[in-house]
């Protein structure tokens, strides 16, 4: 009998628990539609032994190619040998042809498969299914066997990492740059060889996830080092440089006007699964995540409003209405201090835009409220 449900129902981490407390063997299958991914983990008695994702499905010899591990001839030597006859894995030839030693192999490997699982484990929503069997029948190039509560205990501390990082690293989509104080100056810098390393491939146009691809490391680690250079003032971060008209596809824009009539008819739930999958196709966007966060505070989420619209801040610190949504979330949650200054905030861009002025009177009223409020302790905190 198939395991399976919605990820609200029963979280990915509890999933990944029940299969290696019950010893399970066969393949977990997650699909997300938000992300237009689907990703595959199997298991063995309990142990992750494999796993691929629909969003990178690079098999282990181009991995091996692109960090420097082998030759494309070393690869098309064992791909020949298998053509031939040979049944083993490609990991396997590659090892007794001496292209690669077993260790580094089955690093590789491990790193492959944790990679993809971590990804996994970030999804909140989706569907889950677990078929039970398929001993052996999994296609990986090489073996490996990692304990599922290792996994469970790395994960964690990864998302508690990444809320700490996200403040300065909204996304892995940004493009680290040199800052200009440090800009000719590289002899001043006292740094560690993976930092170097990635230092070496910052050119001003590709983003955390190339820089993380080109050296076969993960996204978190490339953007844990990144973000520690940017803390240093070494780097700065800032968005792909877009020609005028690209920032949105097609499907992007026909999603913001799907969310945007939506909310418009106070149909809270359409508007608000449009602009998920707008923020999912085009997380660079600040517009989207705006849109977003708007909706969110329409749905009285004040919560998920604050998150999502720090986001869009992120990305554009100068869009006024995203200070002036802000402001209210804040409210809603009982932080007013923090509430009137993202007024203040917002009032000083809003001069520079006459359709936010229009909210002006509005927005005095909310933080004259506020202000009280705060001024007899309500909530003027930060924690």
């Amino acid at each position: 009998m198939p395991i399976e449900g919605p990820l609200k129902e029963l979280g990915i981490h509890d999933v990944f628990q029940l299969l290696d407390l019950s010893r399970k063997t066969g393949a977990l299958r997650v699909t997300s539609e938000l992300r237009h991914n689907s990703g595959t983990v199997y298991f063995e008695n309990g142990a992750i032994i494999f796993a691929q994702i629909q969003s990178n499905p690079h098999p282990l010899g181009a991995l091996l190619i692109r960090t420097g591990k082998i030759t494309e001839a070393d690869l098309e030597r064992s791909r020949d040998r298998q053509r031939k006859g040979d049944t083993r894995r490609v990991g396997e030839i590659l090892v007794e042809m001496g292209a690669i030693t077993n260790r580094e192999l089955q690093r590789q490997v491990r790193f492959q498969v944790e990679e993809v699982v971590f990804e996994v484990m970030s999804w909140q929503e989706g569907y889950f299914s677990f078929s039970e069997g398929q001993d052996g029948k999994f296609p990986a190039e090489a073996s490996v066997r990692i304990p599922t509560e290792a996994l469970l205990m790395e994960g964690a501390r990864r998302i508690d990492e990444w809320s700490r990082i996200e403040k300065r690293v909204p996304h892995v989509g940004v493009v680290p740059r040199f800052s200009s104080a440090t800009e000719g100056q590289p002899g001043d810098l006292d740094l560690l060889p993976p930092e170097w390393e990635v230092l070496a491939l910052i050119d001003g146009e590709r983003d955390i996830r190339g820089v993380a691809s080109e050296l076969g490391r993960s996204e978190f680690d490339v953007a844990k080092t990144l973000f520690g250079l940017e803390s240093a003032g070494v780097i700065t971060f800032g968005e792909k440089h877009l020609a005028p008209g690209a920032r949105r596809t097609s499907a992007v824009t026909e999603l913001v006007a799907q969310a945007e009539g939506a909310l418009k008819d106070r149909d809270l739930e359409k508007a608000k699964a449009a602009a998920e999958q707008a923020v999912a196709l085009h997380a660079h966007d600040p517009g989207v995540h705006l849109l977003l966060g708007q909706v969110h505070l329409a749905a009285g989420r004040a919560s998920d409003a604050v998150e999502e619209l720090r986001r869009t801040i992120r990305l554009d610190p100068l869009l006024a209405p995203a200070h002036r949504m802000l402001a209210f979330a804040l409210v809603g949650i009982g932080r007013f201090a923090e509430g009137v200054e993202a007024w203040d905030r917002w009032e000083r861009l809003a001069a520079q835009s006459e359709p936010e002025m229009a909210f002006l009177e509005e927005v005095r009223r909310a933080r004259s409220a506020a202000q009280i409020l705060a001024g007899l302790g309500g909530g003027g905190g930060r924690g």
